[in-house]
């Protein structure tokens, strides 16, 4: 069979069980609403309105139309229905724009959508994380008291946490990278059907903001099954969390300065190196356990914007934690004489996006 029987054999499928949900989700992870799609392949809106919804089927020509302007396989959109998952918890949904909001959690479909394809062949981790929910009025648990708990779950004796991502994965956690697209998007976490994700900023270069991330998502994944995603309180509560999981109150307190004068900034940069944690959320560490004063935290903050530290610190580490579990799977893949392209064959999954996920090192260039 030559190559242009098979290819359109495909067309042809994926005309015949065309689902709808899979191009929003295609549409979504460009980035584009309805209307520029429409524009791209010269139809209207409402097309694309009644093709997501199933309301119509695209005939042979539009949907390679649809797949060549979605960076997409034809056969992509004759899949099944998109893995369900729940609504991402960003750090603001009010400086989030919803096309964005979409594109990320159309990502995190794929990124749900490839880790079940990958379970088929390589074992993971169990999930294994504590289930300690927190509500609003913290009536029966506290985020500080939450942090304990997790920290006792998963073995941490006292002291630093030494790898964050590590944690989070062997607890079966999927942790990755965002695409270039979203790199707007702070980090950011959600539930799916199969695993919880944390999904991480790529622009984000600093391992200390970073080890904060993650404890942040997993307060999330931990506390807020049921919270609605960047509430204010449950945002905080997360904040919370990472504080007490990172540098318990009852280790690191006697430690914090009160105040900046003398040498507390030297003291400062070496509890940012043993703890791995940054220096602005030390003085806030220090400011919400009542060492430090409001004059004094402000005064602090203030010599971190002249110093520039409030964009970038000095520290010790240049290398950010990495993830390794789709990596690692992807690796055996590859040595089992399976490349990307034939993982993905009768997906009609994008290779780039999987190639964002699954690498050993955050990618950040732009698409091509």
């Amino acid at each position: 069979m030559d190559n242009s029987h098979r290819a359109s054999q495909t067309l042809a499928s994926a005309t015949s069980f065309f689902n709808g949900e899979r191009l929003a989700m295609a549409r979504q992870l460009s980035g584009l609403k309805k209307a520029h799609l429409a524009a791209l392949i010269e139809m209207s809106p409402a097309s694309v309105s009644a093709w997501e919804s199933g309301a119509k089927q695209p005939n042979r020509a539009t949907v390679a139309k649809l797949a060549l302007a979605l960076k997409v396989e034809p056969q992509f959109f004759g899949g099944g229905a998109p893995p369900r998952v729940n609504k991402p918890h960003f750090r603001s949904l009010r400086s989030t724009p919803q096309i964005a909001q979409d594109e990320a959690e159309a990502y995190g479909q794929f990124i749900a959508e490839v880790t079940g394809m990958l379970e088929n062949a390589v074992h993971f981790p169990e999930v294994s994380l504590p289930d300690l929910p927190v509500d609003p009025e913290e009536r029966e648990m506290t985020p500080e008291e939450a942090a304990k708990e997790a920290r006792a779950f998963f073995g941490v004796g006292p002291g630093p946490i030494q790898h964050g991502i590590r944690l989070a994965e062997r607890a079966g956690v999927v942790v990755v990278f965002s695409e270039p697209g979203v790199a707007a998007i702070d980090a950011y976490s959600l539930h799916s059907a199969g695993r919880p994700i944390i999904i991480l900023n790529p622009v984000k270069d600093d391992y200390y903001r970073q080890r904060f991330d993650v404890a942040h998502e997993l307060g999330h994944l931990i506390m807020h099954h049921d919270a609605e995603p960047g509430g204010k309180v449950a945002e905080e509560q997360a904040n919370r969390f990472a504080s007490e999981f990172l540098m318990p109150a009852d280790e690191i307190g006697r430690f914090l300065p009160t105040s900046t004068a003398g040498r507390a900034w030297a003291q400062l940069a070496e509890l940012k190196e043993h703890w791995g944690v940054s220096l602005s959320a030390l003085l806030y560490r220090s400011r919400a356990l009542g060492i430090m004063g409001d004059v004094s935290y402000r005064n602090a903050m203030v010599r971190m914007s002249q110093n520039g530290w409030r964009r970038a610190e000095p520290g010790r580490m240049v290398s950010l934690e990495m993830p390794s579990m789709l990596p690692g799977a992807r690796a055996v893949m590859t040595s089992a004489g399976i490349d990307d392209e034939k993982f993905l064959s009768g997906s009609g999954l994008p290779t780039y996006l999987y190639e964002i996920a699954a690498s050993r090192v955050p990618l950040v260039e732009t698409r091509s």
